[in-house]
Order: structure tokens, then sequence, then C-alpha cells
């Protein structure tokens, strides 16, 4: 696993420029394209936008923003039977809610449908293009090998009017589907296979979520792709390595076409440890009820991390100390999870809530009394001001932070040990209540009342200090633990005859049924907060008032800033 890519800093403590900066800027100092700068943002409507995506959402807005150019928002819907408004709708909320912008320029490449028919007539005018009856496999077939040239169709010499008329009949709808394709003429033997007479077109019987029943034929992914940016004139058009190998296919339309040239640069695609980023298996995981859907915290897509409580923020912070690479890695998701921290230190309020709850009775404080302690909202922000808990005779404490017989670490509470209640007193415990079953139901403590916090007598220290809720104070809270979905660094690496989804992590979710101080709230969904000494958590959209359920974030322990500080 490597570190992010290295452009954090320089001289003067400014961030040096990636590759991709740096031909930029040579282009502009070259005033190419008269300097101008445009990128596009150019997503599949087949799923719901991941991380990775947003990487590339922040890499091509913020160039653009960098250089005072443009960024279009397009959608590549060249395939009806993958794709859907409610894909559509999703990507440009998802957008917006990282915090960028298209303005007026949200594009479809099916708005360009007529454009790329033209096109492809004109390369049929000019020999470059043929109508062929092979069927899918007998096309993949003749394709060859890397090793091994590829055999020409027997469709491929037929003259310019006859491909004319056969491709008139396929967009009138005369042949069924995978009846015929057209193809591009290049070269058999191509060491590139990609350059192998690609298909360009195919026929396909199915409504189009814009264009209807207009289109029975629909040009390919390769094909609509570098036109749809030549269209735009996209200057500077940014992918994934994955693409490397296409790029020559891409610059043979652009010279036989005679149209605007964009400029193609790959860099690599994020992966992260722990984490699935493929859209076929994410959809598995959805469609065979792994997950709870699309947005389920623990998925990768951005609508999960934003339901965990993600901010926009993180993520762009995140793909910034990710930075852009000219080769694969993988990036551990600890970065990620340090983002969010970081973040959200700085301005989560800050609350006592009890999660795994047992009774502790303060025998020697009066029955029926409360008192009203205080604590910060956020030691990071003294202007937040405090919040105000109701202090009692009865509370609830983390089952965690008691053991009968401790070990030589544990500076929690045990028979006979001091802790002090957070914000409040010290106490000592003196019992421990069971039931039949020997599980403990209450811990019995005295409290010494001259080391209430923030008063002048209370000079007294002890090892440990351990958040509480007031029983008669409380009110009760669904809590949901996620943890990372996968047990695996690389969930695809299993055994012989298992899926990726064998490493599915069967304690990535537990629901605890837990405490916060009645009075707080209601929590708006989404609204970020950290519970003290567990952790950052997010409002569901599920709560309720009577009922709030709140997500885990992240836990509060770092486990990027221990790795990095090793490095």
């Amino acid at each position: 696993m490597e570190k992010p890519a290295e452009n954090e800093k320089t001289k003067g403590n400014s961030r040096s420029l990636n590759f991709i900066e740096q031909i930029i800027e040579e282009d502009i100092r070259n005033n190419k394209n008269e300097g101008r700068v445009h990128t596009r943002f150019p997503p599949e409507p087949n799923g719901y936008l991941h991380i990775g995506h947003a990487k590339s959402i922040c890499l091509n807005f913020g160039i653009a923003e960098k250089y005072n150019g443009l960024c279009n928002l397009r959608f590549d819907d060249t395939n009806p039977l993958t794709e859907n408004v409610e894909f559509v709708d999703s990507i440009k909320e998802d957008v917006r809610w990282l915090g960028y912008d298209w303005g007026d320029r949200l594009y479809f490449a099916s708005d360009y449908f007529e454009r790329f028919y033209e096109f492809a007539v004109f390369l049929i005018k000019k020999g470059k293009a043929y109508v062929c009856d092979l069927t899918p496999g007998q096309i993949a077939e003749g394709r060859g090998t890397p090793t091994r040239p590829g055999r020409e169709s027997p469709y491929r010499n037929r003259s310019v009017e006859e491909n004319l008329r056969l491709f008139s009949q396929m967009r009138e709808g005369m042949y069924g589907n995978g009846e015929k394709v057209l193809r591009a003429k290049i070269d058999m033997a191509s060491p590139n296979m990609h350059m192998r007479d690609p298909v360009m077109y195919r026929i396909i019987h199915t409504d189009h979520h814009r264009t209807g029943n207009k289109w029975c034929i629909y040009p390919t992914y390769d094909f609509a792709h570098g036109q749809s940016d030549s269209i735009e004139k996209i200057t500077h058009s940014l992918c994934t390595l994955e693409f490397e190998v296409h790029r020559p296919l891409y610059d043979w339309f652009i010279k036989e076409l005679e149209i605007f040239p964009s400029r193609q640069i790959e860099f690599a695609r994020l992966e992260l440890s722990y984490t699935i980023m493929s859209k076929r298996k994410l959809l598995q995981l959805v469609e065979e009820g792994y997950v709870m859907g699309w947005d389920d915290p623990r998925m990768p897509t951005i609508c999960g991390l934003r339901r965990r409580g993600f901010t926009p923020e993180s993520i762009r912070t995140f793909s910034e100390k990710v930075g852009v690479a000219k080769r694969d890695n993988i990036i551990d998701v600890a970065l990620l999870e340090h983002s969010i921290r970081e973040d959200l230190n700085k301005r989560a309020p800050r609350m006592m809530t009890v999660i795994n709850p047992v009774k502790l009775v303060i025998t020697n404080y009066p029955e029926g009394e409360t008192e009203e302690v205080e604590a910060p909202l956020n030691p990071e922000m003294p202007e937040a001001g405090e919040r105000k808990y109701n202090f009692s005779r009865e509370v609830y404490i983390e089952r965690e932070d008691f053991m009968e017989e401790p070990p030589g670490k544990f500076f929690r509470l045990a028979p006979g040990r001091e802790v002090r209640l957070k914000y409040a007193y010290i106490i000592k415990c003196e019992e421990v209540v069971k039931n039949e079953y020997g599980e403990i139901t209450e811990i019995r403590c005295v409290y010494d009342p001259e080391t209430r916090s923030g008063s002048s007598k209370s000079n007294r220290k002890v090892k440990s200090a351990i958040h509480w809720v007031s029983v008669d104070h409380a009110k009760p809270v669904e809590i949901r633990l996620f943890d990372r979905l996968f047990n695996k660094e690389d969930p695809d690496d299993t055994e012989e005859g298992k899926d990726f989804k064998s490493n599915i992590n069967p304690e990535s979710l537990k629901v605890m049924e837990g405490y916060i101080p009645s009075g707080t709230g209601p929590f708006k969904p989404l609204e970020k907060i950290q519970f003290e000494r567990l952790g950052y958590f997010c409002a569901d959209p599920d709560s309720t008032r009577e009922k709030p359920v709140f997500n885990r974030t992240a836990t509060l322990k770092d486990t990027w800033a221990k790795i990095k500080n090793k490095g």
C-alpha cells in the first residue's frame, strides 16, 4: 500500500504543481486554445457516484477554478439499458453537495445524437466505416489476440452506397437487436486491440430516458466520448488510466472527422483499502441485500458517505491529500477517516452519550436532588459556549468503563477505585449488584462533594474521567456503529471458488440502544456531533423526535496519524 502522491509541500509552503497542472500551464504559456482551460466531468448515469468519482469531480472542477476556466457536467448517456433519471438526479445532487456548480453547462451525450449520426455518415462516405452483420461473439472472436492479428469481416468491403443504405435502415428500425452494427475501418492487425475495427453503433430497441423511442441505434462510449469533448470545445479531457489505450482511437476519430482536438490526459484512479469501487459489484451488494441501499453508510458512494456523516470539506481535503498520480496505487482508507476527524474536531459540538449503559448509584448523594454542571460545546471553539447537564443520584455509565478485576493498565472504575464523572465529582466504587445470571445490573459508589469540577476546592487528581448521563434525565437513542464493510485490505483477495462477498465483515454494523441527555435536540438530518470519548456521529434521516438515530461516522482513534508519524 502506498502513501498519497507527494505534492503537498515545496519552497515557501506552496503546493507543488501536479503533472496535469504542469501540462496546463505549459499550454497557457504557449497560448494553446487561446489560453482557455475548459474541463468536464462526464459520468455515465448507470449507478451512484462513489469516492473515486469524488476525486475526479474535485480534480476537474478544481482545475477549472484554479485557472479561471470552465467545467461542464456532461452525462455520457449512450446505453439506455443501464441508465435512468434516478441516477442523473443523484449525480447532480452529489456534485452540488461537494460544492461545485456547472452553471448553465449541463449537457448530455444524447444532446448530440443527431451530430453523432452525421459524423458516422461522414466516415462512411470517406470509406472509413462499414455496416457489419457479424454477431457480437463473432466480432470478438475475429478481433484476434494481443499476439495474433484479427481477421477482417466478410462485410468490410461493402460499397459506400450499400453502407449508407444499411445504416439508414438501421436507424429506421428495420433490423432487430444485434443484427447489424456499424464499425470503423481501421486496422485488424494493429497491436492496439481497440483499433481493430471497433464498433461505433449498435441496435438497441429500448426507450431512452431522455429521447424516448426516437432512436433505436446508439453510439458506443468510445465513439461518443471524444466527439462530445470536441463538440463542447473541451481543452483538457482528464480521464483515468484505463482510457490510455483508448486514446489512439479517440485521436483517430478526431483526425478523420476533422474536428476540434481535445487533449486527453490520463491519471491514476482512486483505489482504497478495504473498499470495493466497481459499480457492478456495488450493485450486487445492493441487489443481494448485503447493504441497506446505495446510501448505506458502509458504502463508498457519495450518498453513503454523506449519510454516514462525512462533510464536503473532508472529501475535498482528502482528494487534495491523495494528489494526482501517474500510476495506480492503493490509498489507505485511514487517510479518508483522518480527513473527517480533522474536520469535525474543529466544529462538531460535543455531548455526553452512553451507548452500552449500566446504572451507577451514588449512595451518599441526596435522593431527589438535581444540580446542573457545565461543559464546553467544543474546546476548539470557545465562542460556541457551553452545554448544561443535569446531575443526580443515579446515572448511566458505559459498561466498558467498569471492570471487577481490571488488568494493570486499566485506569477506569473498579471496586475500591476512584474516577471522576466528567464535569462533576470524583466517585469511589464500593459495591457491585448482579442478577441471577451473574450480570452486573448496578454499581454503587460514593462521591466526594468537595471535588466538583471547577470548584476552588477540587484539587484532588485521579487517573481517569468517564462520561455519564443522568437516569432521570435520559432520552433513549438508537446508535448504529458502522465499521469497514470488508475485513481484508483487498476485498478481491479470496479463496478459490469464492468471490469478494466472502470477505464482508460480519461486524460492520452493530445497533445499540443508549441514552442522550433529555432536552437535547431535536436533531436535523445529517447533523454532526461528537459523543465524548466515543467518536463522531451523525443524525440519521430515520430519526424521529421521540427516538433519535445516530450513525457513527468515525471513532476517535486516528490510525492514519500513526501511519503518517511512522513514515
